[in-house]
């Protein structure tokens, strides 16, 4: 499992860089283009292979548990309850789902979007398992995990946790599927039809937020997914609201530091064209010789920089000397690791994952900013 992470993660930087050179230049293209239908169709082509790209690193890095998360305190029945209109669209119309949600379950302290993603995991794996339709169920609980059960299972501490079970009325899978299903790239579905990377993902989004995930299985009867997630003291915070409105751009000044030429020159069309005054700079240190002199209202800076400096540490830094400028942190790499060397993020910090979209960068400079 490390020497799975390390290469992993090392390759998912230099990946993630290339697909965010790919990924950027494609979108401005696609607003440039014009009216020729050829280079619509092949742009949108180039565009969805890479996307494709950037889901399998990120697929391999959870398994690897070592994707960037970013965890919170979440109402887990608040979650299901919003997700279910999505599963409802993935599974199809012939699929019932019901909800069967404990009422005062705990909450937990989890990444809500990953935890999201392997629901529709799961829910897509129970939809390929009913071709005919059939019924899926998704139950929250209070649980207990004591220490006889955490003997036959690998990594499992004894406690209290929130467990979701995901169950469906399909065919089930035989002893020999069910032994391998958390494999990377084991599949069951005939070529085509999927990367492998499904449950391997659950299973290691699950491993890496300190949970742990069961199978149970029948030929025949069908197969029910229990995730567990530790219990957080507290209450849960209420549901968020969330935001239709298109997001838009601004016209504050954002200081660029990315030690990449390619990637800081996209950046810099990416923010000009959202309306922002952009500065740019190569390391930490050029950022700090011109924070001497401009005044931006954020910084957007890459995490993994030559120099003796990193993004954290620049921050910290920049921050000291403007105690106004807000930060929002970019990085290619996995985490917590980094060349090997353990660092963490500040507390309530905001990061956006390379490779990224302009719409998803115009979101996340948004965010920080009207905080």
């Amino acid at each position: 499992m490390e020497a799975i992470g390390n290469l992993t993660g090392g390759m998912a930087h230099d990946f993630n860089n290339l697909l965010g050179i790919v990924i950027a230049n494609l979108d401005l293209l696609g607003e440039v283009k014009g009216d020729d239908p050829d280079v619509a169709e092949l742009s949108k082509e180039a565009l969805d292979a890479s996307l494709r790209g950037a889901e399998l690193t990120r697929r391999l890095l959870a398994f690897a548990r070592q994707q960037p998360l970013q965890p919170r305190r979440i109402d887990v029945n608040e979650l299901v309850r919003g997700i279910t209109k999505l599963l409802g669209r993935t599974v199809g119309e012939d699929i019932e789902i019901s909800l069967d949600l404990a009422p005062n379950l705990s909450s937990t302290i989890v990444d809500p979007a990953q935890l999201e993603s392997s629901l529709v995991n799961l829910a897509n794996n129970a939809r390929d398992a009913m071709p005919n339709g059939g019924k899926l169920l998704v139950r929250t609980a209070n649980s207990h995990l004591d220490a006889d059960y955490a003997v036959e299972q690998m990594e499992v501490t004894p406690g209290d946790y929130v467990e979701i079970e995901v169950r469906d009325t399909g065919t089930g899978m035989p002893q020999e599927v069910k032994q391998r299903i958390f494999e990377p790239f084991f599949t069951t579905k005939e070529q085509g039809r999927g990367t492998g990377l499904g449950l391997a993902m659950v299973f290691g989004f699950l491993k890496q937020s300190g949970g742990h995930i069961n199978v149970y299985s029948e030929m025949g009867l069908g197969t029910a997914f229990r995730l567990y997630l530790p219990r957080s003291k507290g209450d849960a915070p209420s549901a968020e609201t969330v935001a239709t409105e298109a997001v838009l751009g601004g016209p504050e000044t954002i200081l660029v530091v990315e030690d990449n030429p390619s990637l800081r020159r996209i950046a810099l069309r990416q923010l000009s064209s959202l309306g922002y005054q952009v500065i740019a700079a190569e390391d930490a240190k050029s950022a700090l010789v011109t924070l001497e002199t401009a005044t931006p209202d954020l910084m957007l800076t890459d995490i993994v920089m030559p120099g003796g400096m990193n993004g954290v540490q620049l921050a910290a830094q920049a921050t000291g000397r403007c105690p106004q400028l807000k930060v929002l942190f970019t990085s290619g790499f996995s985490m917590p690791q980094v060349n090997g060397a353990a660092w963490s993020l500040p507390e309530a910090a905001k990061l956006i994952t390379k490779p990224y979209r302009r719409n998803d960068l115009a979101k996340a400079i948004r965010d920080v900013l009207d905080v």
